[in-house]
């Protein structure tokens, strides 16, 4: 089995996609129903499809969609502290998209990632989008590609911004340094979703995380 992307613990997934291939025949049809009664509670699947041989959920996806979700409020929640990043002082969500813009592109970002030495850290940010709803904040980033701790890093830099910490005109200096210590830090897993991963038939897995009431 072959998952479209890895995350690490306490990160969530709503549009994840996953490939096997089977030497055995079965009632395909049954497929969904069959999963639903062998998985935990905290995992379902939606939808099932044959697909051409060779068909890889990782390799052959062409662009992936996270979604972090912070609850910005005076006061916690015991309730959505498993699923948002609390911060208790207001964002400037203007502040953050200027910050964002400078990331747009294909650039190196071995500054918000855990990369080790010579790995490969150029990838195409291709758009992140901010959205207030009522307490939660959802940040939207898409890429062709994502490194170990990339979205959460820049989330946890964007932050920064946010809050006055940083200066948002600081970020072409921290994308420049190709260290990760120039960047803010890696925002909790908690607040992290693998929203969607698109592929080139038209094929795209995106689901709203179910915190934002879709």
């Amino acid at each position: 089995m072959t998952g479209a992307g890895r995350t690490d613990a306490g990160v969530h997934a709503s549009g994840q996609v996953v490939s096997c291939a089977s030497e055995r025949n079965f009632p395909f049809d049954r497929l969904v129903l069959a999963l639903r009664g062998l998985l935990p509670a905290d995992c379902s699947v939606r939808e099932a499809t044959v697909v051409a041989d060779g068909f890889s959920a990782r390799f052959d996806a062409r662009e992936r969609t996270y979604v972090y979700a912070i609850l910005c409020r005076p006061h916690p929640s015991a309730l959505l502290s498993r699923y948002t990043l609390f911060v208790g002082q207001p964002l400037d969500l203007e502040a953050m998209r200027s910050g964002a813009a400078s990331l747009i592109g294909e650039s190196d970002f071995r500054s918000f990632a855990a990369a080790p030495p010579g790995q490969r850290t150029v990838r195409d940010l291709r758009h992140i989008n901010f959205r207030r709803a009522g307490d939660l904040v959802r940040i939207e980033v898409t890429a062709d590609a994502f490194l170990h701790h990339m979205v959460r890093t820049i989330v946890g830099t964007l932050i920064e911004c946010g809050t006055g910490r940083r200066d948002p005109s600081d970020i072409p200096r921290i994308l420049a340094a190709h260290d990760r210590a120039a960047a803010g830090p890696t925002a909790s897993p908690q607040g992290l979703y693998l929203a969607g991963v698109r592929y080139a038939d038209g094929y795209d897995s995106f689901a709203e995380p179910p915190i934002f009431g879709a």
